[in-house]
């Protein structure tokens, strides 16, 4: 199976459908096969002692509340955002983080994702799985038990992921996925990955995550709590580059097998 390689946008759009759909662009050239945003409903997602919190942005001070309204998408701009993704040629869907952005997600994708933040959220996790064909979860910041409880719910991919922004690379623990394999070998599992550079993401695709995500971002300097921890365009082309370099390595399990290339140097070095 072809890896499926996720670029998380997230909201590192900053609330401007023009750099989404640049990011939709470079992922759909770099060759990945989905772009993920996330939907929120503000009123129901941000505490009510942090709403009318001040706080310093790019467009000047206001409230919290209204910040995350500045930086959500709402029909109008999925709207563009759906037309864009199929003229490109290139899948998309949403993490979803409260029920009402579960039926609204509904109408443009048959996927969904729980976040890591709200897996211990059982009534969400099964709201999303009756919602939709494909259910994924995160499991950063989670222990076994919650882990385990939103598993009753039938995922059909669960990331792996450590929710560190960016992720220190000594906490990754990279050798769960293979345990995930073991414990959960009728569901697929997959990477998402926060930390700096590449090579986790490789590691990854080599221990057989046919599922990775990582964020994208047009420049890690932006405005945006997840722009650091993302990939930037050159990054995302090496990155799919090495996973496919990586398929082709992977597959010698059986019967040693002489290989086209060793034919004329075993002739050349033993004379058969």
């Amino acid at each position: 199976m072809e890896t499926q390689v996720i670029a998380e946008i997230g909201i590192n759009h900053n609330g401007d459908v023009e750099t989404a759909k640049k990011l939709i662009d470079i992922s759909a050239a770099a060759g990945c096969q989905y772009v993920k945003f996330q939907k929120r409903t503000p009123e129901l997602c941000v505490p009510d002692e942090q709403k009318d919190v001040m706080r310093s942005t790019p467009w000047g001070e206001m409230r919290y509340i209204d910040y995350k309204h500045r930086l959500e998408f709402g029909e109008d701009e999925f709207d563009m955002i759906a037309h864009h993704c199929d003229r490109v040629g290139i899948n998309w869907f949403a993490s979803v983080w409260d029920r009402e952005s579960v039926e609204f997600m509904r109408n443009y994708s048959s996927m969904m994702k729980i976040p890591s933040a709200l897996i211990d959220d059982l009534t969400l996790v099964r709201e999303a799985r009756h919602s939709c064909k494909t259910l994924m979860i995160s499991t950063g910041m989670s222990t076994e038990e919650e882990i385990d409880a939103a598993m009753e719910y039938r995922p059909d991919v669960v990331f792996h992921t450590c929710s560190g922004y960016p992720a220190p690379i000594e906490e990754l623990q990279m050798d769960r996925i293979s345990w995930m394999q073991e414990k959960y070998p009728d569901t697929e599992i997959g990477y998402s990955g926060h930390e700096f550079g590449l090579v986790p993401t490789y590691i990854a695709a080599a221990l057989g995550c046919g599922w990775i995500e990582r964020h994208v971002t047009l420049d890690r300097t932006m405005w945006g709590s997840d722009q650091m921890a993302s990939v930037e365009p050159g990054g995302l082309f090496k990155l799919i580059k090495g996973i496919k370099d990586i398929e082709k390595m992977m597959g010698g399990y059986g019967d040693r097998q002489l290989q086209p290339s060793e034919f004329s140097k075993r002739k050349s070095l033993r004379g058969v």
